[in-house]
């Protein structure tokens, strides 16, 4: 066995897809048991890059982004940035399936910040700019997205020419984000080709993509009112769907083929699909919900268990204390074994007392935890539930504004308004339930050894766009060189976000925001300050309570709920910090997150 045989089989592993799982597997394993018989340092990075791949594939997420997580630290140790890249490639793929795009784009946005670093070539930097324009998508930002495709066809375009590269993802992420902006004509015009191309192609890889290139299609036809080659299209869908064996492939066909029966008026058919999506996806979700209450049972009960043996270490301890006062009472004068025994008599009533009392509270500790291990399993299922009846909603109401010319003008009014409705109250749920789960405790950290000037140039880019349309200028005052920190990327980025969110939500057009980050003697401070209206002195003992509100309105009739400040209490208190806030009633606030270190 040498280096070439170990690159050999990773090469094999990396080709190999769902279908052949235990094939990846195989050689994972295989790396594994030549490790300790070839002297290559990147052996190690492989073999756990090849078992996260094969957990990807087996759809256990949480598995996969654990070995992940491990070979990005392997990376790091032997200092590989080639392969730290792919491994902020793979989590950024599993945050994206795991519906988490904010950690997604966190994550990738180290991951070009690491491009940059090395100087990447060209083929580097349209790889990043395709795989970082579906993130800002799932994030609403379409003018973002946009703008990275444009960078990476203006790049591409040359080496697509000449034969040294396949723009296909890029056409297809084009055409995805012209899609949300509506513009169903050129989508369509991406799509078709990236079709074309595929057509060409052969095998599991080949027929996945073809799947997506029809699917797309179906449902671009669709929005244009094509209804027959929107048929075609979602028919070629199912197939390939049922050829890969793929519930969620089947899942996604079906919600298409339900919208497109909607369009037609068959209402029966529609119902019908709508109902085996519901039925798929349900499954799938449900699968995965299960199976995170199991977890926490599980934790539960150990640290029941742990608490049972402490109690019985406490019960040992206080029986060899009692033998060694009556030892000491026998050899004592007749006086002192009286008062002995008489202090023992009373020490006896007080610990019958307080063991009855531990009893009682015993009993309501068992009770509080079955009463909460009921609500948290409540909340998981409810976060999916709830949504469905809101993405219903919002899929009837985009079906009747695709065609407004026989509404008459308060109808369309109305439409606008459920619109607006629906995405508010899917924001409230999710806003609640982000403060259940803290205050739950569901969230388990995954702390990562964070560069901070990267991590708040990357936050602030993310509000560049929101605070331009209100000619906002952001500042950052961050220390010259590097200043790492190990902390939870995700709670931390939602935390300073939401702070952010609020200063551009609160100023008025044409002012200014700062967001610093500085070292202290045992902590990072974390500063947000904004030239907005300010709070009123008497609001601010309340300003972190859930569900409070102040008498400050946002500057352009934004929303708010009430949770932001909360939420961001919570996170503060989970990563070990405290926050405060200093603020006079228009001339702006001063919110101030300490984290130790």
């Amino acid at each position: 066995m040498d280096t070439s045989g170990i690159l050999t089989a990773y090469q094999k592993g990396m080709n190999y897809t769902e279908a052949q799982a235990d094939s990846i597997s195989y050689y994972a394993n295989f790396i594994d048991h030549a490790i300790e018989k070839v002297n290559y340092p990147k052996a190690k990075v492989l073999a756990l890059r090849l078992h996260g791949y094969y957990y990807e594939n087996k759809a256990d997420y949480k598995r996969a982004i654990d070995y992940y997580l491990q070979t990005l630290d392997e990376a790091k140790k032997i200092g590989d940035i080639d392969h730290e890249i792919n491994a902020l490639t793979d989590l950024t793929v599993m945050y994206t399936e795991m519906k988490q795009p904010r950690k997604a784009k966190e994550v990738y946005l180290e991951c070009v910040a690491l491009y940059k670093q090395r100087g990447g070539d060209a083929r580097s930097l349209v790889t990043a700019y395709i795989n970082l324009a579906p993130l800002y998508n799932h994030l609403g930002l379409y003018d973002s997205a946009l703008y990275f495709l444009q960078e990476g066809l203006h790049i591409g375009k040359p080496l697509e020419e000449r034969g040294l590269e396949d723009l296909s993802n890029l056409y297809n992420n084009l055409g995805q984000t012209y899609y949300y902006l509506k513009d169903y004509d050129k989508s369509i015009v991406y799509f078709a080709g990236n079709y074309k191309h595929h057509l060409l192609k052969q095998g599991l890889n080949a027929k996945a993509n073809l799947w997506f290139d029809v699917l797309n299609l179906a449902d671009s036809y669709t929005q244009v009112g094509q209804l027959d080659s929107a048929s075609k299209y979602a028919t070629i869908a199912l197939n390939l769907a049922d050829e890969l064996n793929s519930r969620g492939k089947q899942s996604d066909t079906y919600q298409i083929l339900s919208k497109l029966a909607q369009r037609k008026g068959d209402y029966k058919k529609a119902y019908e699909y709508q109902s085996r999506w519901y039925e798929l996806d349900t499954a799938i979700v449900n699968g995965e919900t299960y199976k995170a209450i199991a977890e926490l049972e599980e934790k539960y009960e150990a640290r029941q268990r742990e608490n049972e043996m402490l109690l019985l270490e406490g019960e040992i301890s206080q029986q060899k204390f009692h033998t060694r006062i009556m030892l000491i009472a026998s050899s004592s004068l007749l006086i002192v074994a009286i008062v002995a025994a008489m202090a023992f008599v009373l020490k006896r009533r007080v610990n019958q007392k307080l063991q009855a009392t531990n009893d009682l509270v015993t009993r309501q500790n068992e009770r509080l935890s079955e009463l909460n291990y009921e609500k948290n399993s409540l909340i998981s299922i409810v976060s999916h539930d709830l949504s469905t009846p809101f993405a219903s909603i919002g899929m009837w109401t985009q079906l009747m504004q695709s065609d407004v010319s026989n509404l008459t003008i308060e109808q369309k009014k109305a439409l606008s308004r459920i619109e607006q409705a629906t995405a508010y109250g899917e924001k409230l749920i999710r806003h609640i339930l982000d403060v259940e789960k803290v205050q739950t405790n569901q969230q388990k950290l995954q702390l990562e050894n964070l560069d901070l000037r990267i991590f708040s140039e990357s936050v602030i880019d993310t509000f560049q766009p929101a605070a331009n349309r209100k000619n906002i200028r952001l500042h950052l005052e961050c220390p010259e060189k590097s200043l790492y920190f190990l902390s939870d990327r995700q709670l931390l980025t939602r935390m300073v976000e939401n702070l952010l969110s609020n200063a551009i939500k609160y100023t008025e057009q044409g002012k200014n925001v700062w967001m610093s980050v500085s070292e202290e003697k045992d902590a990072i401070s974390i500063k947000v300050r904004d030239e907005g209206v300010g709070i009123e002195k008497e609001e601010l003992p309340h300003l972190f309570s859930k569900y409070s509100k102040i008498s400050s309105q946002p500057t352009n009739g934004e929303p708010s709920t009430g949770l932001g400040l909360s939420i961001v209490k919570r996170i503060c208190e989970e990563l070990n910090g405290k926050i405060s806030c200093e603020s006079s009633l228009g001339e702006g606030s001063i919110f101030t997150v300490v984290l130790k270190k």
